[in-house]
């Protein structure tokens, strides 16, 4: 296992489209900062990013069913990015790219109205209560987002939690933000309505994994407007 990953980490140096700044450049506006359009993509489709992106599912399955879209897969374990990396730079897909950092210095990475939508698919729940601040739905980090996702912008959480799906909501409602939808098992509540929707269409190693024990996927997509839901 030691080795594989030894060789994923030498892989990756070889991604021109895989980013991995120290911890001491990360703590730091990043050069591509506001400039992700103009410098990297080269165009102004809207970009859209999965956080704690493990292997990458969502975003390079994203960026193939969406060519017009622009997609970032933030992680920081590398060897997980190296599948994404991997997977997207063999199909010679241009509207992808991974970035290894970690997630509380996103901000760094994104300027103002830099972001149109943001995934978060199937993240830790960090269940303990001293683990509170470390969910990727906590206002400590929906504070980060802000400041990068435009006004219209859209947070999708999907995951297997249903604690963190009550835990987002709640919170959510709490901020006077707008809840566009929630569902507590969506193959239940959507598939039969919607067979085609990208949240059936595109499925995560671990989404996989909790279907075949039984487990419920929730999802919830809300915006981060300081105007409470009608």
């Amino acid at each position: 296992m030691a080795k594989n990953k030894l060789k994923r980490f030498r892989e990756n140096e070889g991604f021109s489209h895989l980013f991995q700044p120290s911890r001491e450049e990360a703590q730091q506006a990043h050069p591509l900062k506001g400039k992700w359009h103009s410098v990297f993509f080269k165009n102004d489709n809207p970009i859209v990013l999965e956080l704690a992106c493990g292997n990458g599912d969502y975003a390079v399955g994203l960026a193939e069913k969406y060519p017009d879209k622009n997609f970032i897969g933030v992680d920081i374990k590398g060897a997980r990015l190296w599948t994404g990396a991997k997977k997207s730079n063999e199909a010679g897909m241009k509207n992808v790219a991974f970035l290894r950092t970690q997630i509380e210095l996103i901000e760094n990475f994104f300027a103002e109205n830099e972001v149109d939508e943001i995934w978060i698919t199937f993240p830790d729940p960090q269940i303990k209560y001293k683990r509170a601040k470390h969910r990727l739905t906590h206002p400590l980090f929906l504070d980060r987002y802000r400041k990068f996702l435009k006004p219209e912008g859209v947070v999708h959480l999907k995951c297997d939690s249903e604690f963190l799906h009550g835990y987002t909501h709640g919170i959510i409602e709490c901020l006077g933000c707008t809840v566009h939808e929630a569902y507590h098992d969506i193959y239940k509540q959507l598939l039969d309505h919607d067979p085609k929707n990208v949240l059936f269409t595109i499925k995560t190693y671990y989404e996989q994994k909790w279907l075949e024990e039984g487990k419920a996927i929730t999802y919830i997509r809300f915006s981060l407007d300081d105007e409470p839901a009608k």
